[in-house]
């Protein structure tokens, strides 16, 4: 058992009970096409609004504050590392408080109307920034509300699929949430002067698509109360005991150390394009642009062909190991780039690689969830692979990039060996898992 996990004695629900959602109770019945148009629209609009900042818009707007390339890039680690904290905290709390919400509107819907909302409000303070403690205080907030709304929203995939759409859903989550990032650094090479633009357009997109997928989503009513969440409790939010929970805990180490590899060089993207590939600032956004459209691309392509691949066979681990190690050897080919067709070529095997990855990863998570009445608070603790190392890879990044850095260049190599090396620990932590194939 999980610290401070509670079984709520099965709860009723007002009215007629949207099939298969009662709350424990596995779904059997496949969802439709406009539930999953819905949640493939909401996942691209998030990531539209939240990944935007991270990939491209943030080192922007630093830009506008600072013309020194060392300081730029410890701004930019300092930015995001700051924001990725609240991101830790806000997938684990409001996953559980989630579980637990018993308005009449249903226990995930309030939480994505609202954690969109406040996103939105923080990236319209951040477009105004004048300091960097500003831009900290508005993406804390933004990632706060960006994620009372992602994890409650993750936790709606426990609650509405059948395993047998495990695969085929995750590679959309996936897809999606990439084809954002594409969309996102489209939006950048429209609004590069305009910082209002820059941040708003995206953040309309994001509160469109979350909102559109709470009105769709049948989100079902707890009639009767939980017990109070007790102090023991709401701090076992942010734990599941791995010892107990092992696959659990192996699938959790994977993802972590991805999404590390990942964020230690995309958190640096656009700095990488100007200071390695010799591109200034306006250009180097639509290298950007062009490199995350190739990598979209064969991300599309691998993603849905593995994911379908994966619910037939059942087989959800090989491809996840692969994909790491493909991953590895995609980012350490980045320390030998020197044309911008060379980071094209390298961006579309990086492209293969992570939608393979995240085309079987959440499958394989949702197969080894240790508690069904529990899952946003699971998902939530899961979540936090995602932005822990979102909150570790800026700062770590940017003080690998300052090794030997002094009146030089940033140490590019550095960051992407270390980067390489944790995608290939995490092709080797995902064999141990014994629920899945």
């Amino acid at each position: 058992m999980s610290i401070g996990n509670h079984n709520v004695l099965a709860p009723r629900l007002r009215g007629r009970r949207p099939t298969g959602l009662a709350c424990g109770q596995k779904p059997t019945e496949p969802k439709g096409p406009l539930f999953i148009a819905a949640l493939a629209f909401a996942q691209l609009s998030l990531f539209v609004a939240l990944l935007g900042p991270v990939m491209v818009s943030m080192a922007l707007k630093v830009s506008t504050l600072t013309e020194d390339p060392t300081a730029r890039t410890s701004m930019v680690g300092s930015v995001l590392g700051v924001g990725a904290l609240a991101a830790v905290i806000g997938n684990a709390l409001f996953g559980r408080l989630s579980d637990r919400t018993t308005s009449r509107f249903g226990r995930r819907r309030p939480w994505i109307i609202g954690g969109a909302l406040v996103m939105a409000a923080a990236l319209f303070a951040i477009s105004q920034a004048g300091s960097a403690g500003t831009l900290m205080a508005g993406w804390f907030v933004a990632q706060l509300g960006a994620n009372a709304a992602f994890s409650p929203f993750i936790a709606t995939l426990a609650d509405q699929l059948p395993e047998k759409q495990y695969g085929r859903v995750s590679a959309t989550v996936g897809v999606m949430q990439n084809v954002g990032v594409l969309v996102a650094s489209w939006f950048a090479t429209l609004f590069t002067t305009n910082m209002l633009l820059l941040f708003m357009v995206p953040a309309a997109v994001g509160v469109v698509g979350l909102v559109t997928y709470a009105l769709v989503l049948p989100d079902p009513v707890l009639e009767q109360k939980p017990p109070r969440l007790t102090v023991q409790e709401l701090l076992g939010s942010f734990w599941t005991n791995p010892l107990v929970h092992r696959d659990f805990g192996f699938a959790w180490w994977s993802r972590f150390l991805m999404i590390l590899a990942s964020f230690m060089f995309t958190s640096f993207r656009l700095n990488y394009v100007v200071d390695r590939l010799d591109v200034d600032e306006v250009g180097a956004a639509g290298v950007v642009f062009q490199g995350v459209l190739v990598y979209t691309i064969a991300l599309v392509l691998a993603g849905y062909l593995v994911g379908w691949l994966s619910d037939r066979t059942g087989h959800r681990k090989l491809p996840v190991a692969l994909a790491s190690i493909l991953f590895a050897v995609g980012t350490y080919l980045l320390m030998h780039v020197e044309t911008v067709g060379q980071f094209y070529l390298v961006e579309a095997l990086l492209g293969v690689a992570y939608g393979i990855y995240f085309a079987v990863d959440m499958a394989l998570v949702l197969q080894v969830l240790p508690n069904p009445e529990d899952s946003g608070k699971d998902l939530g603790v899961f979540n936090m692979a995602n932005a822990m190392p979102q909150s570790l890879a800026p700062f770590a990044g940017a003080a690998l990039l300052a090794v030997g850095a002094a009146g030089g260049a940033p140490n590019y190599g550095l960051l992407l060996g270390a980067a390489a090396a944790a995608a290939l620990a995490g092709a080797f932590v995902v064999l141990p898992i014994k629920k899945a194939k």
